[in-house]
């Protein structure tokens, strides 16, 4: 496994020789939100507890926790690219954004394999 997920979260998982430590950052928030584990279970421990921690530090102050990976972003490109993406899409009559998708899902597929 090279990710933890939990709740919709995602955490990396490094080791330090140094500290002879894992420890790892929840992806996709803004501000460091880190955790650490002598072992797999305590790091994977530690990890839920600080998305749990984070949770409920946005309950109390109100505010909406920010959703990682939630479906949308933007993309700067080259005009040039642009313009020949839009045309390919446009001659397999779909529209960019699902032309864009399918692109990424064939290239995110082929290195799961």
């Amino acid at each position: 496994m090279k990710y933890l997920e939990y709740k919709g979260y995602t955490g990396t998982i490094e080791y330090s020789p140094e500290d002879n430590l894992l420890y790892g950052k929840v992806l996709g928030v803004m501000g460091l939100i880190s955790y650490e584990g002598e072992t797999g279970k305590y790091l994977e421990e530690d990890f839920k507890a600080v998305v749990d921690s984070y949770l409920a530090d946005c309950r109390a102050e109100g505010k909406a926790p920010m959703k990682p990976f939630k479906g949308s972003f933007n993309v700067r490109i080259p005009s040039t690219l642009h313009q020949k993406a839009a045309l390919k899409a446009m001659e397999s009559k779909t529209s960019l954004n699902n032309f864009v998708a399918e692109a990424i899902r064939n290239q995110v597929e082929k290195e799961s394999v």
